[in-house]
């Protein structure tokens, strides 16, 4: 959303599929801005049914306080603009509720909120090309449940009936989750005060995996080289180098490992490396690509250098 002039320009000149349309603003904007490219700007409505997807309420994105899409009349009110439009063309409607999503019941709720609008849309002479559920399947980081995929489409197929309307969806972290994982070393082994968790910091931290400080999010972690069986289990948290009480990677922890033990921190592969910042002047990770027993960098370590370049003389 909040899709700026040059946004727009630039979709129209490469020629985008369609533009998913979040207000009555926009959708002006982007009939001005097609009318005076002379093209015809695709789009599709986004429409924000009000349902709960029971997630995080930082990825629950289908509630009426949410900033994303708009309601189902003035979705339809959008909808008549643009038939009356020589600068517009409609493609779909569009909707996602949410992020890691447990259970099919919201994803369908928000399915037939939807297909209400294509058949209101379609008796009024208004055919739609595609419908766009979204995505936020959820997966496994601990012990969650992660979408039964299989029971979904069979659903989804039964809802949809005898409509002919190609369905799209965007299946994201359920893709790449659990195939990443970030790798960080430790540093040193801090015991608590009295009656207080350890601490195991680690080369790694919030600037380069931050869904645990943001989200209180659950990564598993496992200790992979440098322990020796005689090493102690400690209880602790493991924590990064950067100065906010908010940078950890995991809270109370029962881990086997020693100052240089290398840990892999699992489920990484979703918003990790994309939420990576510079923040505190960390440089963000290389990034290897393993394919069977082959390794590739794939996006190599940042250094300060990189980060000075773009500093003006």
């Amino acid at each position: 959303m909040g899709k700026s002039v040059a946004e727009i320009d630039l979709a129209l000149k490469v020629g985008v599929g369609c533009f998913n349309v979040e207000s009555r603003s926009e959708l002006i904007r982007i009939q001005q801005r097609a009318e005076l490219a002379q093209k015809v700007a695709p789009i599709s409505i986004r429409v924000n049914p009000d349902i709960d997807a029971n997630t995080h309420p930082y990825i629950s994105t289908g509630l009426k306080d949410s900033k994303f899409g708009v309601d189902a009349n003035t979705a339809l009110t959008l909808y008549s603009i643009a038939a009356k439009s020589k600068a517009l063309s409609i493609t779909g409607i569009d909707c996602h509720i949410g992020s890691q999503i447990a259970s099919t019941g919201p994803l369908l709720e928000a399915l037939q909120s939807i297909l209400k609008i294509v058949d209101t849309l379609s008796d009024g002479g208004i055919e739609l090309q595609h419908v766009n559920l979204g995505g936020g399947f959820g997966v496994r980081y601990q012990d969650e449940q992660a979408l039964d995929l299989d029971a979904y489409g069979a659903q989804l197929h039964k809802l949809l009936g005898p409509r002919q309307l190609p369905l799209r969806v965007e299946p994201g972290r359920s893709l790449t989750a659990n195939g990443g994982l970030l790798l960080t070393q430790v540093e040193y082994l801090k015991p608590g005060q009295e009656g207080a968790t350890g601490f195991a910091v680690v080369d790694a931290a919030m600037n380069d995996l931050i869904r645990p400080s943001l989200y209180d999010a659950w990564h598993d972690i496992v200790v992979v080289d440098g322990v020796n069986p005689e090493d102690p289990m400690h209880r602790l948290d493991v924590v990064g180098p950067i100065c906010e009480s908010g940078d950890f990677l995991a809270k109370d922890r029962s881990l086997q490992l020693s100052e240089d033990s290398l840990l892999a921190v699992l489920s990484a592969g979703a918003y990790g490396m994309c939420l990576a910042s510079n923040y505190n002047s960390r440089g963000r990770a290389a990034e290897v690509l393993v394919d069977g027993t082959k390794l590739e960098c794939i996006r190599r370590r940042e250094t300060i250098q990189d980060q000075l370049r773009l500093e003006l003389p």
